[in-house]
């Protein structure tokens, strides 16, 4: 059989006939299965991809045949830096790069035979789409959140509130009070800057990892020891006006409805980590010799008698106010070198805590000791006040700071959780000692309780050219939306699109981009983030013009029943995909709150990386075996620049414009490299191009290869070693169909006993197993019954119908082939129905018996299910393992419960 033949033949005639596209269908229970959508950058997919989209097909093929109304669809995440940098290391547009590249991977995806609807794919930088995603954003513009009632509402509603009573009594975000008298004397401008502390989404100054080079913005997740995860280059600290979305008003939903959710555990425990809700005190620190104090977050008052320091972040506003004029060289120089560092790296790096003392001292107001307050890098100044009472007895992160700087530790909590050293409260235990200790400190006015959480605000807005542009102009400076008639504000023509080091967005070079031709339009565009956040919900209805989905479509197809990707998304795209279904579902526009009902991370498909080592802050690199000598960091560069460990620099060089007029550092004649397994990715150049796969073994086998590695959930390092032997397995499947000619073997025959056994103890395994994404076992449970069929020389037409229909979500073309030629059926196999299991036909020989002595089991022996308790008497004490338990004691009685367990009564 040519596989690569019947491959196109199929493809066609299932393009030409719309095979794969589906509709509401009421008369049947729908499920919809989805993978992430890949971005479109670098040179294609890998094999790393398809373990996903191959998994998530099985299911959705094996669910049709369940007669599920199936809702399978794939498109691309095709804005966004990724994509951009790629156009930018290749000199081209990414507009250019991003068509050419999409092509290439449908090209790579139409060879995997999955079961996609083509109708329904998505584009996010399509304007199409992205008239949505700014449409979104119009609408979390206008909307303002009430903690009271635990939902997302208009802000006209808002302002109608302001106009009766001000700003008493609204339970949101903002800060400001104010009366209705007020509210009527504010001139727009401020009356505007008002509304900006409510809306959900609005503009701030905030704290962000500048990158330079990159010319943006960067998440936390994309900036590592100090450098941008893509391309390497150095990241500082900065405030800049931004735009932001109000995540966190959402922060409650977003925990609470975890538990609704089948995600993994390690998922759900990444978001709950991330938003990091605490219950504790604001204290109230007085500052030694001045009318001042810090406010202090804290969730364990108890150990208050024992704050040797405070710990204040070096982003809080809190540090030029409290450096005495002594110390401000020392602490400007600290601020300095910590700009370099992200928030995530500072949290990670437990080992390399670092700070500086500002020279004030506060009043510890428990005890009246006075404690020195110290900038310390551990502290975030997003989280809490962004100052901590430093416990060095009783807290990791400050006993390592208090062991680095020797400063005091006081231990306040002995090893029976009794308070010691803390005056009155001293014998109490522990909660005892929170709840006199807090009723004191709340008498005397010094502290109020509070609620505090890690996560914050989503920083919106990118200084660059390949993303949404966001829908907003300026009116004499006031942001102002465009209506959403007008939309979508589409991308435009720039001759420049590069990122400037300024900061100065790309958009600024576009010529007459003016709202009306007469307002100058925002000029950052949305986060690659923005489009993924609620593509879910395009598949439903790609071509829907009055509405992201119509309420029919959405009410049908509903919360995505399986949704497969990488774990890496946790705390961004899946968090923030959730935020926003949580809005939409507040305005009315879908029926669920949830966007996904249960997520499997897939595990990574490992590669072989090369790395070389870069010269920090130079544009020189130096051979890995010479690179002690210097300070570096690691860049990845294509494996195909390498000879063995040896970099073929020539070719380094002629790869990307960056390393052109780069310095090399030789080892004598040599410039040698570093080899790493990991995650395979394009970004790290050590990926496989399934097409090579397919092109020598076929999709067929390529499909049960990636699904036969392992288990779904874990990572493993690609090699095509086993690929042979699934090969094998595919030419046995077809021998009992057909010969090597073509020529049917199948005959119209009873089958026996022992042939119905072998098929369905395959149907019921390969269906359990599937259900459970076990596809490993479940192709395992395939090769079995081939085996056997292949044994018992069965060519009979009731045993292989059902085999192909059960082994057609793995092997999709050579079923369909099958079917239609030595099976003699028409129409598509995957279009027919499950065969169903029959418990008559799967009769058990042979049971394994624990055998329990005196109610513990000691042993386990094999038996005929028939046998009885006199043949298997004899058998069960002649055991060894028995004997030895038995020893010379007398045997009082073995009783056989048949299929379960044999109890030895001495």
């Amino acid at each position: 059989m040519n596989y690569s033949e019947i491959e196109k033949k199929w493809n066609s005639h299932w393009s030409k006939t719309d095979a794969y596209s589906v509709s509401i269908n009421s008369s049947k229970p729908k499920y919809y299965c989805l993978d992430m959508f890949p971005y479109p950058s670098g040179s294609g997919l890998h094999v790393g991809h398809p373990l996903g989209y191959i998994a998530t097909d099985v299911v959705s093929r094996f669910k049709r045949l369940q007669g599920y109304n199936v809702l399978h669809c794939m498109g691309f995440d095709s804005f966004g830096l990724p994509a951009e940098q790629y156009a930018i290391e290749t000199g081209q547009h990414p507009k250019k790069t991003t068509n050419k590249n999409i092509t290439m991977f449908k090209s790579q995806l139409d060879r995997m035979g999955l079961s996609l609807d083509p109708k329904r794919e998505i584009r996010t930088s399509s304007p199409d789409y992205y008239r949505w995603t700014q449409w979104i954003f119009c609408q979390l513009f206008d909307s303002w959140y009430d903690f009271t009632e635990n939902i997302a509402k208009p802000i006209n509603y808002l302002i109608q509130l302001f106009e009766l009573n001000g700003s008493n009594g609204i339970n949101s975000s903002g800060v400001t009070q104010f009366s209705r008298h007020e509210w009527e004397a504010f001139n727009e401008k401020e009356r505007l800057d008002i509304l900006m502390e409510y809306r959900l989404a609005y503009l701030s100054s905030a704290l962000v990892n500048w990158c330079p080079k990159l010319g943006t913005v960067l998440a936390n997740d994309e900036v590592i020891n100090g450098y941008s995860e893509r391309g390497g280059f150095p990241v500082e600290r900065k405030s800049m006006k931004q735009w932001m979305l109000r995540i966190t008003a959402y922060s409650d939903r977003l925990l609470d409805n975890l538990h609704k959710l089948d995600f993994p555990k390690s998922l759900k425990e990444l978001q709950r980590n991330w938003i990091g809700k605490s219950k504790g005190v604001a204290v109230n620190f007085k500052v030694h010799g001045v009318q001042n104090h810090i406010e202090v977050f804290t969730s364990r008052v108890e150990t208050i008698c024992g704050v040797t320091f405070l710990a204040v972040s070096p982003e809080s506003p809190l540090v030029d106010e409290f450096t005495t004029p002594d110390r401000v060289d020392a602490v400007t120089e600290f601020l300095s070198l910590n700009s370099k560092r992200s928030e995530r790296d500072r949290l990670a790096d437990l080992n390399n805590t670092n700070g500086v003392f500002t020279g004030s001292w506060v009043i510890n107001p428990i005890n009246g000791k006075q404690v020195p307050v110290w900038v310390a890098d551990y502290v975030i100044a997003t989280y809490g006040t962004g100052a901590v009472m430093a416990v060095p007895a009783h807290d990791d992160r400050d006993r390592r700071f208090a062991n680095k700087y020797g400063l005091e530790q006081v231990t306040v909590i002995d090893e029976s959780n009794t308070l010691v050293n803390s005056l009155e409260f001293t014998g109490m235990k522990t909660f005892l000692g929170k709840k006199n200790i807090l009723n004191k400190l709340l008498k005397a006015n010094i502290c109020n309780e509070k609620t505090s959480y890690k996560m914050r605000d989503a920083v919106f807005g990118r200084q660059r050219y390949w993303g949404e542009p966001i829908p907003v102009y300026y009116d004499d400076g006031i942001p102002k939306l465009v209506p959403v008639s007008e939309l979508p504000v589409v991308l435009p023509e720039v001759e420049n699109y590069k990122p400037t080091s300024t900061g100065q967005p790309p958009l600024g070079h576009a010529a007459d981009w003016l709202f009306k031709g007469k307002y100058p339009y925002e000029l950052s565009t949305m986060p690659g983030w923005a489009g993924s956040s609620w593509y879910f919900l395009r598949y439903m209805e790609p071509d829907c013009n009055t509405e992201i989905a119509s309420r029919n479509s959405s009410d049908y197809w509903a919360s995505v029943d399986l949704y497969m990707g990488g774990s890496e998304h946790a705390t961004g795209h899946l968090l923030y995909s959730r935020f926003w279904n949580m809005f939409l579902y507040d305005l009315g526009c879908v029926s669920f709150e949830e966007p996904f009902k249960k997520i499997v991370n897939q595990g990574m498909i490992e590669g072989k990386s090369a790395l070389i080592h870069r010269v920090v802050g130079e544009n020189k690199y130096v051979s890995s075996d010479i690179s002690d000598n210097y300070i570096t960091s690691q860049i990845h560069i294509s494996s195909d620049l390498v000879d063995g460990s040896t970099v073929l620099v020539d070719k380094l060089r002629a790869w990307r414009v960056d390393f052109l007029d780069s310095e090399f550092i030789f080892n004598g004649d040599t410039f040698l490299c570093e080899h790493k397994i990991e995650k395979m990715s394009k970004s790290k150049h050590n990926v496989t191009n399934p097409n090579d796969v397919i092109s020598v073994y076929g999709a067929d086998v390529f499909r049960m290869y990636e699904m036969y590695l392992g288990p779904i959930t874990q990572s493993k390092p690609w090699s095509i070693s086993g690929i042979d032997g699934l090969s094998r397995f595919l030419k046995r499947f077809i021998s009992i169909y057909q010969t090597e000619t073509g020529i049917s073997k199948v005959v119209q025959e009873a089958p026996t006993q022992s042939e119905l056994e072998l098929l369905h103890v395959a149907i019921k395994k390969v269906s359990e197993d599937i259900e459970k994404l076990n596809h490993n076992t479940a192709i395992a449970a395939l090769m079995i019954c081939v085996n056997g069929l292949i044994k018992e020389k069965c060519h009979k037409c009731e045993i292989l119908i059902p085999l192909a229909i059960i082994a057609s979500p793995f092997i999709v073309y050579v079923t369909q082939e099958l079917w239609v030629g030595a099976l003699k059926q028409t129409g598509n196999i995957f279009e027919q129905a499950l065969p169903i299991f029959n418990e008559a036909n799967f009769k058990k020989v042979n049971y394994c018996y624990p055998i329990s002595i005196n109610g513990k089991v000691r042993a386990n022996i094999t038996f005929d299910l028939d046998a009885s308790e006199e043949s298997v008497t004899p058998l069960v004490l002649e055991n060894e393992k028995v004997k030895k338990w038995i020893a010379d004691k007398p045997v009082k009685k073995v009783i056989l419960v048949k299929g379960k367990i044999v109890n030895v009564v001495i």
